[in-house]
């Protein structure tokens, strides 16, 4: 396994990958995530994990700079079956919009599973990557986010106005 920083422009991430697929892009600490790691198995391919977590790197450089919408990098997601559902329907959710956790719920065939669905949010191993960032709640309010409802809203508001988050970041 291989666990990189990545200094965004909204602070620190922590990528990490197994094989040839990125399993990790995480707000936590370097401890949460090794942890994390452990607990899935998580074997070296010191080579081969290398070139992923770059990729990773390139392709946020590029979501960040606006120039990329849609994520290529395959991606190992550790869950639940139903994690891994909802993690499918996030991925899902366009550029620059937003769902609620209720539409999320219902576009899964479980309308009343919706804390079901936040808690699955809450666990995404993957920020960004699988875009948790673009559930709000049903009011259209910004709820819980795992770096935080401030970055919530700022991916939101760049994706929404196509502006470069170091650009907002100084305003």
């Amino acid at each position: 396994m291989v666990v990189k920083e990545y200094d965004s422009p909204l602070g620190l991430l922590y990528l990490a990958s197994i094989g040839n697929e990125l399993c990790l892009c995480s707000w936590q600490g370097l401890a949460v995530c090794h942890e994390f790691l452990r607990q899935h198995g998580a074997e070296s391919d010191y080579g081969q994990e290398w070139t992923v977590v770059e990729r990773a790197r390139k392709e946020l450089d590029e979501y960040f700079d606006g120039d990329r919408e849609e994520f290529d990098i395959p991606l190992r997601m550790f869950g639940t079956e139903f994690q891994r559902l909802v993690w499918a329907a996030l991925s899902g959710i366009p550029y620059g919009e937003t769902e609620s956790y209720r539409e999320v719920a219902r576009s899964i065939g479980r309308p009343l599973a919706v804390r079901a669905v936040a808690n699955a949010c809450a666990r995404n191993p993957l920020s960004i990557f699988i875009p948790c960032h673009r559930v709000v709640g049903s009011d259209g309010r910004l709820t819980g986010y795992a770096g935080g409802v401030e970055k919530k809203e700022r991916l939101i508001a760049m994706e929404r106005s196509d502006e470069r988050v170091a650009k907002a970041k100084d305003a």
